[in-house]
C-alpha cells in the first residue's frame, strides 16, 4: 500500500482528520462494514427506487476495482444472545416508528430505509461477485481483527471504529470520495480523509489506552450514566459546551483505566456497594469490547468457506453457511436463538395498521419450518401499533405437509411455500420463472391485504412488474415530466408496504426452504417510486396505454398475470361465497377493468380478424372457468396457426414482430 500525498487539515467535529489520497495495491483488501442509513440521495418514501440503488452500488464497486482496490464487505447477523442491547434496540424501534409516521404525513426525508433495500444490496453483490460474510452477531470486533490480521483499512461510519486501534486506519464512509476517483500517472486513486486513533490521542492529548475507557463512560449498552456532567469539564468561553470534548479534557489527568472509571464513580454522587460494582462491572464490559482477539474468523471464511462453528445447537448445522454468506437472512437466528423476530418500520402513516400483519401467516410457516416441535409455542415479533411499540407473542405453524418435509424433496418444499401463500402450481407454469414468486405474493396480497387494494393500485403493480429494464426507464421519464406527485397519498403507501412485506417474507421462506422457485431480482422487478406513479398518472386521468406500445413480450407478460390472478381472484370469491352461504349479489371484481387494457393494448396490432378474435377472448375472461379459460386458450391458438397457414402475409409478419397471444 502506498499513499501519494498526505496533508494535515483543521481540527473540526471533535476528531482529528487527516487527508490521505489513497492508491491500494491490488492485493489490499478494503474491510466494508456496511450501513444503509443513507439512501444515497435516492427517493425514501415512495417504497425504494431499487433499480437506482443498484447502480450506485455498482458504480461504487467499480470505482474501487478501477483503483486496484479488492472490497470485502461484513454485515451484522442477529442480535446479541446476552440482550445487552436489548433497551438500545428498543429506543431505536420507537423512534423510528415516530419517524416513519412523520414521513408520511409530511413527507419529510427521515432516513428510514426502503423494504427491500438490503435485499437489492446483497443480490447487487452476489452479481458482482463481490466476497461477503455475515456475521453471527455485531459485526465490529471481527471486522477490526481482520483489518489487524490483512493490515488493511476499515471502510464505515460505525462510531466504534474511532476506538479500535486499527493499524492501517479507519476511512469515513462520508469522507470517502468514490464519485471523484482521480488519476495520477497510471495510477487512479480515490479522495478520501484518513482516521488513526494515535492522532485523535496526540491532539486531545490523552493516553492511547484510555480510549476505551472513553468510549465507556461517554456510554455504552452494558451500564447507562447521566450525559449531562462532562460537559462542565469543557474548555470555557465555549456558547454550548460539548459533553464529548469535556470527557476528554477530564481524562487527560489520569494514566490507567481503573483510577479514571474509580473517580467516575466518585462524581455519580452517593451510590451503594452493589450499586458501585454493578456501574463498575458495566463498565469494564464496555472497554472489554474494544480488545482486538488475536485472530479472526472471517479470514478463514473468505479464504476457504468454512464458517464458524456454533456451540449453542440452536442453529441447525447445515445453516451455517448460507447464514455466513448472507443467503439466509441475519433474523432468522433471532428467531432460533431467541425466539423473536424484529419487524421493520416503513414509511407508513400512525393512522393505518401495521403493515406487517398481512404476510404474518407467511412469517408463521417459517416459525414453524425453524423451530419444529420445540418450545416454547411462540415467538415474540416485535411490531407497532398506533405509533406504539408493542411485543406480540405469534403462534408458529406446524401441520400439514410441514410435519412431514424432507428438505430434499423439492416437490414438497415448493408444496410449503405455494401453501403458504395459497396459491396452486399449476397456474404459475405459464410464467417465466423469476415472476411465479412475485405473482403468488400478488394474488396472497390481493385476498388479505387491509384495506382491499383497488383496480388503480393492482393495475399499477401489474403494470410494475410488467415493465422491465429500458421500458420501465422510458416509462418513468413519460410519467413524471407529464404528471409530477404532489405528495404521499397514505392508501398507496400503505398498500404497497404489504405487498413489499408479503414479498420480503416469502423470499425469506424461499431461502429456508432452500429455494424451490427462483429469487426474482428485486432492482429488475419493483420500483416503488414508478408505481406510484402510475397511479397517480390514473388518478389525474393520464393513459396508460403507450408504455407497452411495440413491446409485444411485455404484452403478453401483462396478459398472463392478468390471466392468472383474476382465476385465482374469481375462484377464492367464489370459495367464499359458498362458505358464507350468502345470497347478495356476487362483488364487482378487481380486475374488471384490467380487461379493457387488454383490449387496448391488442388495438396495436395491424390485422383486424387479429384483433376482433382477441377482444372477443378478453371480453370472455369474466365467465370463464379455469378448464373454459384453457379451452379457449387452445381453441384461440389452433384457429390463429389455421389463419397464418391460410395468409402467408400474416404469418411472416408475426415472425417479425415475435407477438405470441396466450
Amino acid at each position: 500500500r502506498s499513499l501519494i500525498q498526505r496533508c494535515s487539515e483543521n481540527y473540526h467535529s471533535s476528531i482529528n482528520d487527516i487527508a490521505t489520497w489513497v492508491q491500494d495495491d491490488f492485493d489490499t483488501p478494503v474491510v466494508h462494514c456496511v450501513s444503509f442509513g443513507c439512501w444515497s440521495g435516492l427517493d425514501q418514501n415512495h417504497g425504494g427506487e431499487y433499480a437506482a440503488f443498484e447502480d450506485v452500488i455498482e458504480k461504487f464497486v467499480i470505482a474501487l476495482r478501477d483503483c486496484r482496490i479488492t472490497p470485502y464487505v461484513v454485515l451484522d447477523g442477529g442480535t446479541d444472545c446476552t440482550d445487552k442491547k436489548l433497551e438500545t434496540l428498543t429506543q431505536r424501534a420507537k423512534d423510528r416508528i415516530i419517524k416513519a409516521h412523520r414521513a408520511a404525513a409530511e413527507g419529510s426525508q427521515e432516513r428510514i430505509l426502503p423494504l427491500l433495500a438490503k435485499l437489492v444490496f446483497r443480490q447487487t453483490l452476489d452479481r458482482l461477485e463481490v466476497p461477503v460474510a455475515q456475521c453471527y452477531g455485531e459485526a465490529d470486533e471481527q471486522i477490526a481483527t481482520l483489518a489487524n490480521e490483512w493490515q488493511c483499512p476499515v471502510l464505515s461510519n460505525d462510531s466504534d471504529f474511532y476506538i479500535f486501534e486499527l493499524p492501517a486506519g479507519l476511512l469515513p464512509i462520508d469522507h470517502f470520495k468514490w464519485e471523484a476517483v482521480e488519476q495520477c500517472g497510471s495510477q487512479k486513486y480515490i479522495p478520501c480523509k484518513s482516521y488513526n486513533t494515535s492522532s485523535f490521542c496526540i491532539f486531545f492529548n490523552i493516553q492511547h489506552h484510555l480510549l476505551p475507557t472513553f468510549a465507556a463512560l461517554a456510554g455504552n449498552d452494558y451500564v447507562k450514566l447521566q450525559r449531562t456532567s462532562w460537559a462542565q469539564f469543557a474548555p470555557a468561553g465555549r456558547e454550548k459546551p460539548n459533553r464529548l470534548e469535556g470527557l476528554l479534557c477530564w481524562l487527560r489527568d489520569f494514566q490507567q483505566p481503573r483510577e479514571a472509571l474509580e473517580a467516575a464513580l466518585g462524581l455519580m454522587g452517593e451510590l451503594s456497594k452493589k450499586s458501585k460494582a454493578e456501574v463498575l462491572q458495566g463498565l469494564s464490559l464496555g472497554m472489554a469490547e474494544y480488545q482486538i482477539p488475536p485472530s479472526s474468523y472471517l479470514k478463514m471464511f473468505f479464504i476457504h468457506k468454512v464458517p464458524q462453528q456454533l456451540s449453542s445447537g440452536l442453529v441447525p448445522h447445515w445453516m451455517l453457511l448460507p447464514l455466513a454468506e448472507a443467503r439466509l437472512c441475519g433474523d432468522i437466528l433471532d428467531v432460533l436463538q431467541l425466539r423473536r423476530m424484529p419487524l421493520p418500520t416503513p414509511v407508513d402513516h400512525g393512522d393505518m395498521p401495521s403493515a406487517c400483519l398481512t404476510s404474518r401467516p407467511i412469517r408463521q410457516v417459517m416459525y414453524g419450518l425453524l423451530l419444529g416441535k420445540a418450545k416454547p409455542l411462540q415467538v415474540e415479533e416485535r411490531d407497532r401499533e398506533g405509533l406504539e411499540l408493542k411485543f406480540i407473542l405469534v403462534q408458529r405453524t406446524y401441520k400439514g405437509v410441514i410435519q412431514r418435509l424432507d428438505l430434499n424433496s423439492l416437490d414438497k418444499r415448493l408444496q410449503v411455500l405455494l401453501e403458504a401463500l395459497g396459491v396452486p402450481e399449476a397456474s404459475l407454469n405459464s410464467l417465466p420463472p423469476q415472476l411465479r414468486l412475485p405473482v403468488a405474493v400478488t394474488c396472497y396480497w390481493l385476498q388479505r391485504a387491509q384495506p382491499p387494494p383497488d383496480q388503480m393500485m393492482l393495475k399499477a403493480l401489474l403494470l410494475g412488474l410488467t415493465i422491465v429494464d429500458t421500458w420501465r426507464q422510458r416509462a418513468e421519464k413519460l410519467s413524471s415530466s407529464k404528471h409530477r406527485m404532489l405528495g404521499l397519498d397514505v392508501n398507496v403507501v400503505h398498500a404497497f408496504n404489504q405487498w413489499q412485506l408479503c414479498l420480503k417474507d416469502s423470499i425469506q421462506l424461499n431461502q429456508v426452504l432452500g429455494y424451490p422457485l427462483p429469487e426474482p431480482q428485486i432492482a429488475r422487478l419493483y420500483e416503488g417510486t414508478f408505481v406510484h406513479q402510475l397511479v397517480h398518472v390514473m388518478k389525474t386521468g393520464g393513459r396508460l396505454g403507450s408504455l407497452l406500445k411495440s413491446d409485444r413480450s411485455s404484452v403478453k407478460r401483462y396478459q398472463t398475470m392478468v390471466f392468472i390472478v383474476h382465476q385465482f381472484y374469481t375462484q377464492e370469491t367464489s370459495k367464499s361465497s359458498e362458505t358464507q352461504k350468502t345470497a347478495t349479489a356476487p362483488q364487482r371484481q378487481p380486475l374488471d377493468d384490467l380487461t379493457a387494457d387488454l383490449q387496448q393494448m391488442f388495438t396495436l396490432h395491424e390485422d383486424e380478424e387479429f384483433v376482433t378474435e382477441a377482444n372477443s377472448a378478453v371480453t370472455a375472461l369474466e365467465d370463464l372457468s379455469l378448464h373454459d379459460l384453457v379451452s379457449v386458450r387452445t381453441r384461440y391458438k389452433t384457429k390463429e396457426r389455421n389463419n397464418r397457414c391460410k395468409i402467408p402475409e400474416m404469418s411472416r409478419k408475426e415472425e417479425c414482430r415475435g407477438l405470441d397471444i396466450i
